[in-house]
């Protein structure tokens, strides 16, 4: 290929909406903020787009500020039937309301211009509209049944993973049994620890008042 074709190519990638490629993970981008998760199985990098989904990846970035990931656990793998290296991994606080917020503002992807594609950060959410709040999920290949269309609310696409792909798809492949309804078989034997999750851009801004979470993490045990 030309030198010509591939800058051509290049530059058509960077300005794929919700794209892997949008830009690098060792350099912040306007509009976008970066975020490492450290998971045991390694580091995943993802961006959030702050601009197009504004209400969504500022709930993200304060459950990360907040320090409310820390701790938790990649818990669900669902692969598709027609290819197992592709599906979505999904993750965060899972039921446990002592680290949850107040649920947000449903954002469609028709409203914001992003779609499902590969590498997509997602808010899972219960079957309602504005329910999200600590639950997110990464998709292994486009998803485009997850996008907003008629009636159909979709899931909110707030970002995309910019590095660590690698972990994503090894957590894709790790034993899965279990659940029920839609989420039969998809839950995560040994559920992959989230060990901290940090932004790597800006100025953390946490929530104020009593972490529960935390509370008797640091009291020594009754004689």
């Amino acid at each position: 290929m030309r030198p010509a074709a591939l800058c051509c190519l290049a530059l058509l990638l960077a300005l794929l909406p919700g794209s892997a490629f949008a830009q690098p993970a060792n350099r912040p981008t306007p509009g976008y903020t970066r975020v490492a998760i450290e998971t045991s199985v390694g580091t995943i990098i993802v961006a959030t787009d702050n601009r197009r989904a504004p209400l969504t990846a500022a709930n993200f970035l304060t459950y990360v500020d907040d320090g409310r990931f820390d701790g938790v656990t990649f818990y669900r793998a669902a692969r598709r039937k027609s290819d197992p290296k592709l599906g979505l991994i999904q993750g965060g606080i899972d039921t446990d309301a002592r680290r949850s917020l107040p649920p947000i503002r449903h954002e469609p992807t028709t409203r914001t211009g992003l779609r499902h594609l590969d590498a997509t950060l997602s808010m899972a959410r219960p079957n309602r509209a504005n329910s999200a709040m600590g639950n997110f999920f990464i998709t292994i290949g486009p998803t485009p049944n997850m996008d907003a269309r008629g009636d159909y609310i979709g899931y909110a696409a707030f970002g995309h993973v910019v590095g660590g792909m690698d972990v994503v798809k090894k957590i894709l492949a790790v034993p899965t049994c279990c659940g029920s309804g839609p989420m039969r078989g998809q839950m995560i034997i040994r559920p992959i620890a989230i060990i901290r999750a940090k932004r790597l851009d800006g100025t953390p801004h946490a929530t104020r008042g009593v972490k529960p979470w935390l509370l008797g993490l640091n009291r020594k045990p009754a004689r």
